[in-house]
């Protein structure tokens, strides 16, 4: 089994990849660095299969589970929003197409990762043969966790326990690599975790939302995430 997490960050996108005691970590450009690697299964922190109103089962599900922390999922990514309009210039005009659709707005943040959202659709619609999930580090960590909800990334506190709790698994270099994105990659220490996260979620899945078989989004894509 060799496993692959990855996290967006502004520079393009964490790696870790898990094989057998050999651990390492890259910070990639683009996505395409996937079709380079030998792997079993990777796992990345964005949506894949969307659907054309932007609601997901899977989405809904994971924000009951993370109560009362619901806003660390990001719900209503629709293809149609970046390819009909321009990124990021368009923003305003995109929402003001969705309202006309009847559907909810995009928040702001939404819309920043549509570029990485639109690059990964495109990757694994072209490598079918690949296998490419979509996970959510932070029901990874509460599965980690025994279910019991986690401070906020953002606080010492919450970064603390997260590194705790990737250690535990075995991923004994958290901490260097922390160490090391902060040194010129443009990467946080936050960064670092989620892609550990995902790569969990990648060799050792826990379940995924919606459990078992689910209609595929209109381009044969599953709407799921594991963690």
């Amino acid at each position: 089994m060799i496993a692959i997490g990855l996290d967006g960050y502004r520079y393009g996108w964490v790696a870790v990849t898990l094989d057998g005691d050999r651990h390492a970590i890259d910070f990639i450009p683009d996505i395409s660095w996937l079709a380079t690697q030998r792997f079993t299964r990777a796992a990345i922190d964005i949506p894949i299969g969307l659907s054309a109103d932007g609601t997901r089962a899977c989405d809904l599900e994971a924000r009951m589970l993370l109560r009362p922390h619901t806003s660390r999922v990001f719900t209503g990514a629709r293809r149609w929003l970046w390819t009909e309009f321009r990124y990021p210039d368009e923003f305003a005009q995109a929402n003001r197409a969705a309202a006309e659709r009847g559907q909810p707005r995009a928040s702001l943040q939404l819309w920043h990762l549509g570029s990485k959202i639109m690059e990964v659709d495109v990757f694994v619609r072209a490598h079918r043969d690949l296998d490419v999930r979509e996970a959510h580090p932070e029901l990874v960590f509460l599965r980690l966790n025994g279910g019991r909800p986690l401070r906020s990334k953002r606080s010492a506190e919450g970064l603390r326990l997260r590194r705790e709790l990737i250690r535990a698994r075995g991923i004994v270099l958290v901490d260097e690599w922390v160490d090391r994105a902060r040194i010129g990659t443009g990467a946080k220490a936050d960064d670092v975790l989620d892609a550990c996260a995902c790569a969990l979620a990648a060799r050792d899945p826990g379940g995924c939302l919606p459990p078992g078989e689910q209609p595929p989004d209109e381009h044969g894509l599953p709407m799921r995430i594991w963690y």
